[in-house]
Formats: structure tokens, sequence, C-alpha cells
């Protein structure tokens, strides 16, 4: 298990929506381990692949206080979303120093393969909700920073490129 850098903003892998993955395999469990250890030593409470340079579909999410209680996600889905909105500050390392609140459904029902292989249909409410909705979006090659309005986006981005350049 390894702590992986993270691909930087605006690498192009952030904007490539990522490959399905065919079978649960000991090669996608170790990449979810890696991501488990990654997750954690941020800290944050949900990774996708590709925020490491995997371009699979795969992504990892523990929302728990105690920690520990990661959901293992091959494939995820949404099937349904409630439409109770919820607003969370969320943020991203791979555009690291900003965040902005995001509106998304307070909660959804999700189908993965699980760790084991098989199809699993879960419903996520809350933070988990938003976490869940945020990794899918790395997934399909969208940002959250996507989900503001132009005007607010480029603020942010620059704000962002501001920071880096110290």
């Amino acid at each position: 298990m390894t702590v992986r850098p993270f691909v930087m903003w605006p690498d192009r892998r952030l904007r490539t929506a990522c490959e399905d993955v065919v079978a649960v395999d000991d090669a996608v469990r170790a990449i979810w381990a890696d991501m488990i250890d990654t997750m954690e030593a941020m800290p944050g409470v949900g990774l996708a692949a590709c925020q490491i340079g995997v371009m699979r579909r795969l992504a990892v999410v523990d929302c728990s206080d105690a920690r520990g209680q990661a959901v293992l996600m091959a494939n995820p889905e949404v099937l349904h979303a409630s439409v109770e909105p919820r607003d969370h500050d969320e943020a991203s390392p791979n555009l690291p120093g900003v965040s902005a609140r995001i509106t998304r459904p307070r909660a959804v029902t999700v189908r993965f393969l699980n760790a084991e292989g098989e199809q699993e249909d879960r419903d996520f409410v809350g933070l988990w909700a938003t976490s869940v909705q945020h990794q899918i979006d790395h997934l399909a090659g969208r940002m959250y920073f996507d989900r503001l309005s132009r005007v607010k986006r480029s603020m942010l981005i620059a704000k962002a490129a501001k920071l880096q350049r110290g």
C-alpha cells in the first residue's frame, strides 16, 4: 500500500472519462488499497482513481467518524437522486487551496461493483452522498467547479493559479 501523488490541474486526465472496470481482481484491490492510503493522507472523504492518474472507474469513499469504513466502488453510477438538495463546501487535492459551495442531491442510490466483484445497489445520504457524487463526476472527467457559473469558476481557477505561483 502506498500514498500516491495527485495529478495536478489542468492535467488533461482530469478532463478525460475513465474506462470501465471489466472485473474486480487483485490488481483492482491493490489500486483501491493505495487509494485509501492516499485519501487518508490528505485527509479526505473520497477519492477517484483518475485523481492519482489511474484512468479506471474506481472510487473510494469514507465519511465515517471512526474511519476504516471505506466503500470500494468500481463503475459507480447513480440510479436515483433525491429532489431535496444539500449544499456543501467541496474541494480537490488536484486544485489545492480553493473550495466552493456546491449544491447536489441530498441522497442517492448508486449501483457499483464491490470488493467481491458483485453488483451492489446502496443508498447514500448527506456527506456520503455528496462525496460519492463528487467521485462519479471525477470519473466522468468533471471537476466540482464545473457546477459553478462561468464567472465563479473562472475566479476560483484564477485564485488557485495565484496560490500556486506564490
